[in-house]
């Protein structure tokens, strides 16, 4: 089936609907896709005659899969549209599976206006789900304008060669020694920024939307969000009380850094409190007002994203420690969630 701008292989899910008699099915939708909820709803319900409950509930990342509660509903089936699974998520309560929601977009136009930016000859390219069936294409262009391109493969949370996730950038990461240079392929500004961060390698964005190159505005975004981290840090310094944040979704339970925070803080005679949470907002901290400082376990966008909306600061377990003087800020690193 194709909407404007994607093509999403929904006669794939019509099949195992129809194999395993599925009669209550799940949709779980990207906010970008939800307004082509009623056509896809549509489309299955008229394939398979099986009920389609749609989760209105946002949808982050391959890591935020509407599961367990949806027993209560009677769902036999979840399909989370949008992005590619995490293939270190197990044992989920309901079978669910992924369809990608691959962009129609040409890159060559923004892959071609790209290569005045490029830095050395040797290129990391990078991309996000909707746009790794493009890659070969990008590759093919870099050789036939003498660069060298380098595909890597990521660690347990990818499962695509090439892909980079909002906390995982270990498919750049892996090849750092390799390349002088990334090429992103893809929409927005936090995935490029975020290897940029975490690479300290120059990163060029393209994006086919638009058929813009980024560069300087990617690298005055990465100077914006080092200002405002160190604020953070600075803010933290005198916290007597830590809420060391733990999120539900399935992706980004790290419960184990949460127990390793705490260890710390109370090495450094502070106190702290385990706050476990599924969707994160100013609204649902502030009432816990005796806290000094929040250390986010969960997802690194939460402690970026919406920084100035907080009125208490957020930080990441790397910025705990520089906090603490077990980190100098010259060592400072982007937090990932890495398998």
């Amino acid at each position: 089936m194709d909407i404007p701008g994607y093509s999403i292989d929904l006669e794939k899910i019509v099949k195992t609907i129809k194999k395993e008699k599925y009669k209550r099915v799940s949709l779980q939708l990207p906010e970008g896709l939800k307004t082509y909820a009623s056509r896809i709803v549509e489309f299955l319900e008229n394939k398979t005659k099986a009920t389609i409950i749609v989760s209105a509930d946002p949808c982050f990342g391959a890591c935020d899969i509407a599961n367990n509660e949806l027993k209560n509903l009677d769902v036999e089936f979840v399909i989370h549209i949008g992005h590619t699974f995490v293939p270190e998520i197990e044992n989920l309560w309901i079978p669910t599976t992924f369809i990608n929601a691959l962009s129609t977009m040409d890159v060559t136009k923004a892959v071609e206006k790209s290569l005045s930016f490029l830095e050395g000859k040797r290129i990391g390219i990078v991309a996000t789900a909707q746009h790794l069936h493009t890659l070969d294409t990008v590759e093919n262009i870099l050789q036939k304008n003498n660069f060298e391109p380098i595909l890597s493969a990521g660690d347990a949370r990818i499962s695509t060669k090439g892909q980079i996730l909002g906390c995982d950038f270990s498919a750049g990461m892996n090849i750092i020694d390799k390349v002088d240079c990334f090429l992103f392929i893809g929409s927005g500004t936090f995935h490029p920024v975020g290897l940029l961060l975490s690479s300290k390698k120059p990163v060029i964005a393209a994006d086919p939307y638009t058929n813009s190159v980024k560069k300087q505005e990617l690298d005055e975004l990465k100077d914006i969000i080092l200002r405002q981290r160190y604020g953070a840090i600075a803010n933290s310094k005198n916290a007597k009380k830590f809420g060391i944040l733990v999120g539900l979704k399935r992706g980004q339970q790290r419960m184990d850094l949460a127990h390793n925070i705490k260890e710390m803080v109370d090495a450094f005679n502070k106190k702290s409190l385990i706050i476990a949470m599924d969707n994160f907002s100013p609204v649902s901290l502030q009432g816990f007002g005796d806290i000094d400082c929040f250390v986010s376990t969960a997802c690194p966008r939460i402690a970026i994203d919406d920084y100035l909306q907080y009125k208490i600061p957020i930080i990441t377990s790397i910025e705990l420690e520089i906090v603490l003087g077990k980190r100098k800020w010259e060592d400072y690193r982007f937090d990932q969630i890495l398998g």
